[in-house]
């Protein structure tokens, strides 16, 4: 966007639709960067991963027991037990590895390679465990007990061939495709990385969104309420769904209604930010500060240590949409960083995230179209009474989805203060442009939360 102060297009409502687009139009996702396995958590991945080696890479017992050659234990019985001689101990790493001939075996624990000879493992609950009295529990230790990687062990019952051996490339052959790109990567992907040895991955890092509140009204929890003072909830609420959607978040404490303090805490947090986050201050009154604030940060100028404030393009917009209609939307600072002026009510403040912010974090993480959005599925409205919905605005509701009866009921009324609502829903009901009343069993759109 070019160098300008804010623009007020509040002179037209924008379209839910429309808003959107433009925010999506404004983020590119992320340049990829090579990270740590752990520190790739979370982030998309930008290349296929191709197997090395296969997985796993030798035959490997799936039991602690004995590896056996099957026709020394066939028919094998507690009465008639097959007695077979322990040529020694394989353990998990082991390098050499006896040789099982006929009428012998090796002690085997799990994970470690099927000795040559072997062809089946029989776990040591089918045996005595070399001690020759009945079935054993277990092992005993090696270190405790030496003797017993020798000796004889009664084997009772048959096993066939293969029998607890976990074969080589059970789980991915050398070549396969181990992981897509695109993929987010969570603790099952990255243990699958660390298995085929992969010790970095190249990914989209997540995104760093500074989410910040405004108001002189506002106070932290913990603190004492004085009069006319509130608990600032909306830094909060944005900044964990900023880590819900896949960002790290950083929450900068309430900013007084001061346009020089605001403007100098945005240009502050620059420096860490991918994306900023303000809620609070976008609308028509008196102390609405954000544009105030903005329009000297979307102008180039000078700044107090003489460096160069290259700012972008701010635009003040009224929505079709209830609750949230004053959104601001632009690019700001010398990267050209993308920001979002959320209204400071705390259900307009989450319902606009929802729609907006959320798609411009998994945007920015390089995620395909059909992960930017939240689901959304078709439900019937059970409620007691006809639902109200303003003539020409899009209308979110929050309510509960019954995924079973494929039903939605409402939870709360639509004032967009109304938090204690907003903590028991799982989903936003949306009632189009056009419609002004909705009958119990009318099919609507839900938009799921969870």
């Amino acid at each position: 966007m070019s160098s300008s102060a804010p623009q007020d297009t509040g002179h037209r409502l924008w379209s839910v639709d429309e808003h959107l687009a433009d925010v999506l139009s404004a983020v590119r996702p992320l340049e990829p960067i090579e990270l740590q396995l752990l520190d790739a958590q979370g982030c998309v991945l930008v290349e296929d991963v191709t197997v090395p080696v296969a997985l796993p890479p030798f035959d490997n017992s799936s039991m602690d027991g004995y590896a056996v050659r099957t026709a020394d234990v066939q028919g094998a019985s507690e009465e008639f037990p097959a007695v077979l001689t322990v040529v020694g101990d394989v353990a998990a790493g082991s390098g050499e590895l006896p040789t099982v001939g006929p009428g012998e075996a090796a002690r085997i624990m799990t994970g470690a390679p099927l000795p040559p000879g072997a062809e089946a493992v029989v776990p040591v609950e089918w045996t005595d465990g070399g001690t020759g009295g009945g079935a054993a529990a277990g092992m005993t230790p090696a270190s405790a007990a030496p003797e017993h990687a020798g000796g004889e062990v009664r084997v009772h019952r048959a096993a066939e061939a293969r029998a607890h051996v976990r074969s080589r490339g059970s789980d991915v052959q050398a070549g396969d495709l181990a992981l897509a790109a695109g993929t987010v990567l969570g603790p099952p992907q990255i243990a699958l990385l660390a298995a085929i040895g992969r010790g970095t991955v190249r990914v989209r890092p997540r995104p760093r969104v500074v989410v910040m509140s405004t108001g002189s009204e506002l106070v932290q929890p913990g603190e004492a309420l004085t009069s006319g003072t509130i608990y600032d909830s909306n830094s909060f609420a944005l900044a964990a769904a900023a880590r819900d959607a896949g960002a790290i978040a950083y929450r900068v404490g309430a900013v007084a209604d001061d346009a020089d303090t605001l403007r100098a805490t945005i240009e502050d947090q620059l420096i860490r930010a991918d994306l900023l986050v303000t809620t609070g201050g976008v609308s028509v009154g008196a102390y609405d500060v954000v544009k105030e604030a903005l329009s000297s940060v979307g102008n180039s100028s000078e700044d107090a240590d003489g460096g160069d404030v290259d700012g972008g393009r701010m635009d003040f917009r009224k929505l079709a949409m209830q609750p949230g209609k004053p959104q601001g939307f632009g690019t700001i600072g010398p990267d050209h960083t993308p920001l979002l002026a959320l209204p400071g009510n705390p259900v307009s403040s989450y319902v606009s995230f929802e729609l907006f912010v959320r798609p411009a974090i998994r945007a920015l993480m390089g995620l395909p179209e059909s992960e930017v959005r939240r689901p959304s599925v078709r439900a019937v409205l059970s409620a007691d009474k006809a639902l109200g919905s303003p003539a020409g605005r899009r209308q979110f509701l929050r309510g509960t989805y019954d995924a079973e009866s494929g039903t939605v009921s409402p939870v709360g009324g639509s004032g967009s203060h109304l938090i204690a609502a907003l903590a028991h829903a799982d989903s936003l009901m949306v009632v189009p442009e056009d419609v002004t009343s909705v009958e119990p069993g009318t099919e609507l759109e839900v938009i799921l939360l969870g």
